[in-house]
């Protein structure tokens, strides 16, 4: 079983790990030979160690450019969210780590739930092809969203006024919040971020070897260490067991 899917999941006698570097709270820095450090690396090195083979990261700054070459023989497995658009073209496992997603709002602004936000009169800033994005383009209709490259550039712009939301990862936004500006976050998600690992579709068996890694690493706290090793242990939450 292990020698059939190390065939399948790494052909090169390697694997190689499609990182998306723009999730500060999965990827916190680089080491001194410039490897990615964070709890989404230490999930690959997991998957690599079980399949007993040396892990290569294949690094990408923003997730929609992880997701587009998933047919292009770059990486072997990509971590990345899941969200049902990408589900046309990547097969996930379950999540290892979830992150809520929530709006920011001016404290003397009307909009007090997330059903007030998508309306005419309202303009919401995002990082373009975040999976939160994707879910605002598939369930939102009336508002304008306003795309722009990271997440920095989304609070950035925010700022300036053009956007009277900005739609992004709760712990980015509580360190907005701290430069008092006088904001305020709607307090319940609007959708929650399933941090996975995708792989080409139509490979039950290896979606379900990785889900086996996930399930026992979440069992036996190997993510919760990787969590409180990269001090991000109250900003992330560990799913159950599945």
């Amino acid at each position: 079983m292990i020698y059939e899917i190390k065939q399948t999941i790494a052909p090169k006698g390697y694997l190689r790990v499609g990182i998306n570097m723009s999730n500060f709270l999965l990827v916190v820095g680089k080491n001194e030979d410039g490897d990615p450090i964070g709890i989404s690396p230490d999930i690959a090195k997991l998957i690599a160690k079980k399949i007993d083979v040396k892990c290569k990261f294949i690094l990408f700054e923003r997730p929609g450019q992880l997701a587009d070459v998933v047919n292009d023989d770059v990486w072997d497995i990509g971590n990345i969210a899941f969200e049902p658009e990408r589900g046309n073209t990547i097969d996930f496992c379950n999540p290892y780590v979830l992150i809520d997603a929530n709006f920011l709002v001016k404290n003397e602004s009307g909009l007090l739930t997330n059903q007030d936000i998508d309306k005419q009169e309202n303009t919401i800033v995002v990082a373009d092809r975040s999976a939160y994005d994707l879910w605002l383009k598939s369930n939102f209709k009336f508002s304008e969203i306003v795309r722009v490259k990271s997440i920095d550039d989304s609070h950035i712009y925010y700022r300036t006024g053009k956007a009277n939301v900005l739609a992004g990862l709760r712990p980015k936004l509580i360190d907005e919040m701290q430069l008092k500006n006088n904001d305020r976050i709607i307090n319940e998600p609007f959708t929650y971020i399933k941090q996975s690992v995708g792989f080409k579709k139509n490979y039950p068996e290896v979606i379900e070897f990785i889900n086996s890694i996930i399930s026992e690493a979440i069992e036996d706290g190997y993510i919760k260490n990787s969590l409180q090793k990269h001090n991000v242990d109250k900003k992330l939450s560990i799913p159950k067991s599945n």
